[in-house]
């Protein structure tokens, strides 16, 4: 049963309830230390029934925040926030990290059975310097309280104001193997770790890692409350050079990212546009591989 989403604002954050239920908070502007890569991000992200989907600053990795957009490789500077891969010597702390300033919201809509938010933000390089100019839409929608499941699709567009090219790439673009995390990422909470990854391509777990699939499939149990829940991500579509691959792991962390440039850098010409899209739908259960391929055929944008 369509129920529909409700959204409150303050100075700090944009919430999505749904019969009572805090489903999604965006934070635009987050207060985090520098080499954390400041960022807006959704955290929490929660099942019509309250349970946990994300995590924010874990320990290991402190600018893991719920979901977001970013980049760990743009033209030597890192936008993900910690230390840099550097081939032949490892993770190094450098002064390189970026940050991404949200500017204004252009619309806020509630409509009968979804919310809209679009705005604009542009990406500074360690230095300040204007680099990315980016338009951005969250869409929450699909709330059915009788299969307890939502969809957000997030779609962005990055332009090229640096006046140079950029170019986009990922650790494994710099020489690190099955490392190519850019782009939208999810960190999902402590007690997924383990979790079952399921690929439309039919390969599982870790054997999905740098593969081409048309979605993913994130299940985990939850601590604490009984039972599980299940992600649904579907890798969308790219205008940039380089086909979408997979970057998922279910161990040592519980971590996905639809990766635009994972084992190839995308070069983004002055004022040029680099456009993504993809949509994610979240499950109040843990779904067998049957339901799950019964929903992506249903939710395929």
């Amino acid at each position: 049963m369509p129920e529909k989403p409700l959204l409150s604002r303050n100075d700090d954050a944009l919430t999505v309830t749904v019969g009572g239920t805090e489903i999604a908070r965006y934070v635009p502007r987050p207060d985090a230390p520098a080499v954390e890569a400041p960022k807006p991000f959704l955290h929490p992200l929660r099942t019509l029934g309250g349970a946990p989907l994300t995590a924010t600053r874990p320990w290991d990795h402190r600018w893991h925040k719920g979901l977001q957009m970013t980049w760990s490789h743009v033209s030597g500077q890192n936008f993900w926030g910690g230390p840099t891969y550097v081939h032949g010597s490892g993770y190094e702390w450098l002064d390189n990290v970026g940050s991404i300033r949200h500017e204004h919201f252009e619309g806020i809509d509630e409509r009968d059975d979804e919310v809209i938010l679009t705005e604009r933000l542009t990406w500074l390089n360690s230095g300040g310097e204007r680099w990315i100019s980016e338009a951005r839409t969250h869409w929450f929608h699909s709330v059915d309280s009788d299969r307890g499941l939502w969809a957000l699709d997030f779609a962005t567009e990055l332009a090229n104001v640096r006046g140079s090219a950029l170019e986009l790439g990922s650790p494994t673009t710099a020489g690190r193997d099955a490392a190519g995390y850019t782009g939208l990422f999810w960190r999902g909470p402590r007690a997924w770790t383990g979790g079952d990854v399921l690929a439309a391509n039919g390969r599982t777990g870790a054997d999905v890692m740098g593969t081409r699939a048309d979605w993913i499939a994130f299940t985990g149990q939850h601590d604490e409350i009984d039972g599980g829940a299940t992600v649904l991500c579907f890798a969308g579509t790219t205008s940039g050079s380089a086909p979408i691959r997979w970057f998922v792991r279910s161990e040592p962390i519980p971590v996905f990212s639809p990766s635009p440039s994972f084992d190839e850098t995308v070069t983004l010409e002055p004022d040029e546009v680099l456009r993504l899209r993809h949509r994610l739908v979240f499950v109040d259960r843990m779904c067998a591989t049957e339901e799950i391929g019964r929903l992506a055929r249903e939710y395929t944008p």
